[in-house]
């Protein structure tokens, strides 16, 4: 009852205008002032104040109320919210005051001069000020926190947070400030012995993580958040596993994502994800050389819809470029970027419908634009599709890729970087066959043309792109079944879009003149794995979505690799990049060659371009083998 009275007391205060709960502030200041000024020359004579001291005590608290007013106004000490008070508000309430015993102390010694003024009043005023001031306002905070503790209502569901550190504190916090999140925390849960028996905020901490089914079950836990920190994320699938069979809620607190904004709420909690069962470290940044390669400068990314390009987009408008052109064929999803991009960002973004293989288009582009740096993401890269149509493949992929890099280099562009793939390494499909070629075209680029630094960067999947597995199991997944993967033994690497995406602009920000970066994938995943994790996170078993294995298809390895045999690989100065010190070479041929194939391509002649292919690449295992061989005989007598 009493909490709802002071509630209702100090709801008219928290609505009043800024300017009129500064003037109530103040007031408030100066009675805590006088009280603490009077109650120091009560301590120091036992509560009885000789008379000789009176002309003291009265001439120097209008003088001690002047000063202290001042410097709290200056410090702007009356526009804090004292309900939020925090530790940080209690060591600027001891510097103002601080600072206010010390011109009190001038002034008094040197202007006022009273014939007795005993010098503990001074020390007296600023203890007494600081415990009267920061009780009361960590009084306030307490009640508050009462009061949302008391309105909590009774169907909130009990809580189970993993993680007993800051983040785990942090998330106490929240909860307790907002009453309507329906959420009661009853345990804290962490591997560390030394927590274990702890209270942190009134809740007890338990543990180890393995005792998560019987304290779920002792506690009746409906909800369980992960709060732990990025040095411990290969706890979160223990976690996710422990807490699957038990048909618990859970959620997660991105560590990566806490870790760059500086930041952790409860809008930041999602959904536990496949993702966070890869168990991959945190990517760490060297921010600084990243800001240097990009801030203020032109910076263009081709295939800027795609699900690589627009979170490259992303993440490089966050470093303040000049500007930034977004290149891509497709409209709808350009619209897309454009629209999520541009009214966050005070520099120009500029959207350019094109594509790459038009090499007028893209020449208007350079010249209107004059980028510094170029970001080549666009290809085409379904595999299956691209079986059916190798010469569209060619014409994507391996021209474009060579009117951007050929005008890259004839603008002056400082940085040009392709996107590569792990199926270009001993490749069995057209995708991985021309994005091979790719390579060959940008390293002979860098060696003609010096002036330009031109790399490729290397890596697998990436989970969530456009038509990767995940949203088609997903999507299967949502319609009951069953999941359909090719293989049992079905093996790929994976890592998340955001983090490829940092590590590329990381590669691509190396002053090395190497050609050939290659991302530290991790270990790979089997399909089936993935699959079954997937249907668990659902809430469903095998029993209920069955895994169907449909048979490999055109083009697809079981195995990937990220380097060929001959390739030699070094470490750069980022962990999860390295350097091919020895990139493959191309056919002795290969000028000739090449041109058969572009010409092959513009007539759409498949066969023609597959057979070219092989011969460019003597690794490539086409699975149209046996195909492409006969048609070797008549189509070198055609040319």
């Amino acid at each position: 009852m009493a909490m709802n009275t002071l509630s209702r007391w100090m709801e008219p205060l928290s609505r009043l205008p800024a300017g009129w709960r500064s003037v109530i502030l103040a007031l408030a200041h100066l009675v805590f002032f006088s009280a603490a000024y009077v109650g120091a020359f009560l301590f120091r004579f036992d509560l009885r104040i000789p008379a000789e001291y009176l002309p003291a005590l009265g001439g120097g608290l209008l003088v001690l109320l002047a000063i202290k007013t001042a410097v709290f106004a200056y410090l702007k000490m009356f526009q804090g919210w004292w309900k939020y008070v925090s530790l940080y508000d209690i060591i600027s309430l001891a510097y103002a005051l601080a600072i206010s015993a010390l011109l009190f102390m001038a002034v008094n010694t040197l202007v006022l001069r009273p014939e007795i003024f005993p010098r503990s009043i001074y020390l007296l005023d600023f203890t007494l000020s600081l415990v009267l001031l920061g009780g009361v306002r960590g009084a306030l905070r307490l009640v508050r926190e009462a009061m949302a503790l008391s309105a909590t209502p009774r169907r909130a569901r009990n809580l189970m947070i993993v993680g007993a550190g800051d983040a785990g504190d942090l998330m106490v916090r929240e909860i307790n400030r907002s009453p309507s999140l329906r959420l009661r925390p009853l345990l804290f849960v962490d591997d560390d012995p030394y927590k274990r028996g702890l209270r942190l905020h009134g809740i007890p901490v338990e543990g180890p993580i393995d005792r998560i089914a019987q304290l779920v079950a002792r506690h009746d836990i409906e909800e369980i958040i992960i709060a732990l920190p990025p040095e411990e994320q290969h706890q979160v699938r223990r976690v996710i596993e422990l807490a699957g069979p038990l048909g618990v809620h859970a959620r997660i607190l991105p560590a990566v994502e806490a870790m760059l904004h500086q930041e952790i709420s409860l809008d930041r909690l999602r959904e536990v994800s496949i993702a966070d069962l890869l168990r991959r470290d945190p990517v760490e940044l060297d921010l600084e050389s990243l800001a240097g390669f990009l801030k203020d400068r032109r910076v263009l990314v081709t295939g800027a819809g795609g699900s690589i390009g627009s979170e490259l987009c992303r993440q490089i408008a966050g470093f303040s470029p000049s500007t930034l052109m977004l290149v891509e064929q497709a409209e709808t999803p350009l619209f897309e970027i454009h629209r999520e991009l541009n009214p966050q960002n005070d520099r120009p973004i500029v959207p350019c419908i094109a594509s790459v293989a038009d090499a007028a288009r893209m020449r208007a582009i350079f010249e209107e634009h004059r980028p510094q740096v170029v970001l080549h993401a666009a290809a085409y890269k379904h595999v299956p599709l691209m079986e059916q149509s190798p010469a569209e493949a060619v014409k994507n992929n391996v021209r474009g890729t060579e009117i951007v890099a050929r005008l890259s280099a004839e603008m002056g562009v400082a940085t040009f970087v392709l996107i590569s793939t792990d199926k270009a390494v001993n490749p069995t499909s057209v995708m991985g066959a021309t994005k091979r070629v790719t390579e060959w075209i940008v390293a002979r680029q860098g060696q003609e043309h010096p002036g330009t630094r031109f790399c490729a960067v290397r890596f697998g999947n990436v989970l969530g792109s456009n038509g990767s597995v995940v949203p088609i199991f997903r999507d299967q997944i949502r319609r009951g079944g069953p999941v359909t993967v090719t293989h049992p033994e079905m093996t790929r690497y994976f890592m998340t879009i955001p983090e490829a995406v940092q590590l590329v602009l990381q590669a691509a920000s190396f002053e090395s003149q190497a050609s050939l970066f290659i991302l530290d994938m991790g270990r790979p995943v089997r399909i089936a794995d993935l699959a079954r994790d997937m249907i668990r996170l659902s809430g469903a078993n095998e029993a209920m979505i069955p895994i169907v294995f449909t048979g490999i298809r055109p083009g697809e390895k079981l195995f990937e690799e990220l380097t060929l045999d001959e390739e030699e690989v070094d470490r750069t100065e980022h962990a999860q990049i390295f350097v091919g010190k020895k990139s493959s070479d191309p056919p002795e041929h290969f000028d000739a060659l090449y041109c058969e194939l572009l010409a092959a391509a513009d007539r759409g002649d498949h066969p023609a371009v597959r057979v070219l292919l092989g011969e460019l690449i003597p690794d490539y295992q086409s699975p149209h083998t046996d195909a492409t061989v006969l048609e070797l005989p008549r189509l070198r007598a055609a040319r």
